[in-house]
């Protein structure tokens, strides 16, 4: 029973390390891109 546990521990270990390094050193910043609105001139009566 200990041993399972113990490989149980170390696997969740693993997959957190793991998971931690994967964002740690990914690139998941999007491409910028330009936006253009046409407002339309009526709603800045005067």
């Amino acid at each position: 029973m200990l041993k399972a546990i113990l490989v149980v521990f170390i696997l969740l270990l693993l997959v957190i390390v793991g998971g931690g390094v994967f964002f740690a050193t990914g690139t998941a910043a999007p491409e910028p891109t330009q936006v253009e609105k046409v407002i339309p001139n009526d709603r800045f009566k005067n």
